[in-house]
């Protein structure tokens, strides 16, 4: 059986992709912890935008958001060679792995330390090893189920909005169903996860969740923009790697017009 699944490139190709998506998304919550400025890396001065009658808004963005958008080009990919069902099934795997390493995280930070593993570091400027490691890995609850809530309600959002769109206009114009279904979800992962994190957790206005939200979207609209040609490239690897008609027929098998090239077992 293993000699078949290795022979065989669309399943070859789904194992990849499956890896790095997980991997991705696993990195993405590990360095969101870090926020970086935009304008800072772009050497400008902060935009200082007014909305909502919050003042003083620039692009302070959680690094999360440097690895997203590889999470949503993915979807995309998948969507276009493996359908929904995939798409879901690799979604639930990555919320249930990240989940297990945060469990795993607060069972790191919980465990008593050695003293001279605690000051190890001092002379590196870095007083307490432990207050260290639990600011690091140590993210409030709100921000993980925020975080883990908008990803899937926005994969499974991109997901139908994607198959929609491709519904209606076949196989072309793939940059409209991929960027379309981007600029959709992302809007909907921005509100929720402040929405989840910060008013529930934290009790922030509306007003400034609001007009946070808009900012990380704007972010997340130019960038979906902008590597929409990726898109068009990573298509073009994937048909030279399987073969121009395998991969018309995964197409079709993903629209629900054959049957589906890997087994995808369903939940429950």
């Amino acid at each position: 059986m293993i000699k078949n699944i290795l022979a065989d490139k669309p399943t070859k190709l789904f194992i990849f992709i499956t890896s790095f998506f997980v991997a991705n998304a696993l990195i993405a919550e590990c360095i969101g912890g870090k926020i970086f400025s935009l304008e800072g890396v772009l050497g400008i001065s902060p935009a200082n935008f007014s909305l909502f009658g919050e003042d003083n808004l620039s692009f302070s963005l959680t690094c999360g958001v440097l690895l997203w958008p590889l999470e949503f080009i993915m979807t995309d990919i998948v969507n276009e060679y493996y359908g929904p069902r995939a798409v879901k099934r690799i979604s639930y795997t990555a919320v249930a792995l990240i989940t297990y390493a945060f469990l795993m995280f607060y069972l790191a930070i919980s465990v008593t330390p050695p003293d001279w593993w605690v000051h190890s570091n001092t002379q590196k400027g870095i007083p307490n090893m432990q207050d260290a490691f639990k600011g690091v890995f140590g993210q409030g609850m709100w921000i993980i189920v925020g975080s883990l809530m908008a990803f899937l309600v926005s994969q499974i959002i991109d997901v139908t909005v994607f198959h929609q769109i491709k519904k209606a206009t076949g196989e072309k114009w793939i940059w409209l169903r991929a960027t379309g279904s981007t600029l959709v979800s992302q809007l909907v992962d921005s509100f929720v996860v402040l929405f989840i994190a910060f008013k529930l957790g934290n009790d922030w206005s509306w007003q400034k969740v609001l007009a946070i939200c808009l900012m990380n979207y704007l972010y997340k609209f130019t960038m979906a923009i902008v590597l929409t040609p990726l898109i068009y490239f990573l298509e073009s690897r994937i048909e030279k790697y399987v073969g121009h008609e395998t991969a018309k027929k995964m197409k079709h098998a993903a629209m629900g017009k054959e049957e589906p090239f890997i087994n995808i077992p369903t939940a429950g």
